[in-house]
């Protein structure tokens, strides 16, 4: 009768060894998607950051490349001037926005079933500033 029972504690603990890593790695995608979440309004704040204190209007490209510093997914971002069409003294502040950002799993289960999650749409406006003269950091224009 005992050569019966010989495998169960082995079957027993596979099958509790798969509910648990489904669980951690369930908790690891969760976080990684809140850090994702959280990096996306960094990078927006970061750009507008970046736009306003060193007031290129016309650099598009440098306040995406400050963006990626902080979230490489960042394909495209949308900076917007208020009023549209100002001059550099002008612009009341500056809006820019990610949309079109995705999250990847990385649980098999959970990718097999929903490999991309759109993200929503991400902003931040802030007024515009004196030109390089943040008080805080020299640095951020160069």
């Amino acid at each position: 009768m005992r050569h019966h029972v010989k495998g169960a504690t082995t079957l027993e603990f596979a099958l509790g060894l798969l509910v648990f890593l489904m669980l951690v790695l369930g908790i690891v995608d969760f976080a990684r998607m809140l850090f994702t979440w959280n990096a996306a309004n960094e990078a927006t704040r970061a750009g507008a950051r970046y736009a306003v204190v060193c007031d290129d209007t016309t650099q598009q490209a440098l306040v995406l490349a400050r963006m990626r510093a902080l979230l490489p997914q960042v394909q495209t971002a949308s900076v917007t001037w208020i009023p549209s069409g100002c001059t550099a003294s002008t612009c009341q502040g500056v809006t820019v926005s990610i949309t079109g950002l995705n999250y990847q799993w990385i649980s098999p289960i959970v990718g097999a079933v929903a490999p991309l999650i759109p993200m929503p749409g991400f902003s931040t406006f802030l007024p515009r500033e004196v030109m390089r003269q943040d008080p805080h950091s020299a640095a951020i224009c160069s």
